[in-house]
């Protein structure tokens, strides 16, 4: 049986950027589990008063994100009372960058969700991704950052959904047999086009769960192994034969999909600006 602990996540904003530390962090302790308690949108007192209250009925180790210095300090000070080690996550990275360029920081909360050109740029991203999602529109094609391809239940939307939430334009265009491809995907030349493809052992397991959460009990090439392997093999000679770049999906989390694909976006930025080492 795994360990246990109670993890409080403490954020004067959307707790975003704490929970993701917090769970990167525990991840790194295999078979100890963490129990969060999360308290967003601490603004005051009387909402500080209401954690604290809950880290001492469940004592733990206590993250938090605060820019007030009064709740900071209270926090802190309930903390060292009831015995529970209490972290400020983005204290040196603050104190880094601070120094570096010479500037004080400016003790608001929740900074990064503003409302700014970059927010909207971000939901005009999501709409795109849905507007388009699975081929529905080829023409969002050539006006996309990026366009992944690849057989059905190779994460494509839930990529693109993520690329959307970091603001780039993501459609996603289904591989399959016998189905040609939109020509635009072939004359644009604006998004950077990536394939997707799993292992079959993994497509096939994957499909499979698919149809029995949709009642599915029927037989065909979408769960045929053979067949799987054959999808894919065309897959990535179409890949190969329009020298796209390609992602092995079958181990990969959607987090880290999109992050490749990001480092790609990047590259091929650098590389259109002369300036890739």
């Amino acid at each position: 049986m795994s360990r246990q602990y109670h993890l409080h996540l403490v954020s004067d904003a959307t707790g975003e950027t704490l929970n993701t530390v917090a769970r990167a962090v525990s991840a790194q302790f295999e078979d100890i589990e963490a129990r969060e308690h999360i308290y967003a949108l601490v603004r005051n007192k009387r909402q500080l008063t209401r954690a604290v209250e809950q880290i001492e009925a469940h004592p733990g180790v206590v993250f938090f994100t605060l820019v007030n210095t009064a709740l900071r300090e209270t926090l802190e000070s309930e903390c060292a009372r009831i015995g529970c080690p209490c972290v400020s996550i983005l204290d040196r990275a603050v104190e880094v960058l601070g120094k570096y360029l010479g500037a004080e920081e400016s003790h608001r909360p929740g900074g990064q969700h503003q409302v700014d050109s970059r927010y909207m740029e971000r939901v005009e991203a999501v709409n795109f991704a849905i507007h388009q999602d699975d081929g529905q529109n080829s023409d969002y094609v050539t006006s996309a950052d990026v366009v992944l391809v690849g057989p059905s239940r190779t994460s494509k939307t839930p990529t693109c959904v993520y690329l959307a939430i970091r603001g780039v334009r993501a459609a996603n265009v289904p591989f399959v047999p016998g189905v040609e491809l939109p020509p635009a995907l072939f004359s644009a030349t604006k998004p950077l086009i990536v394939g997707l493809w799993a292992s079959p052992e993994r497509l096939l397991q994957v499909r499979r769960n698919r149809l029995v959460t949709m009642g599915e009990t029927k037989s065909s090439d979408y769960v045929d192994e053979e067949a799987i392997r054959a999808e894919i093999a065309s897959a990535r000679k179409l890949y190969e034969r329009h020298d796209w770049p390609s992602l092995d999906v079958s181990r990969r989390s959607i987090e880290e999909t999109a992050a490749t694909v990001l480092n790609l976006l990047a590259e091929r930025a650098l590389r259109a600006a002369g300036e890739l080492v």
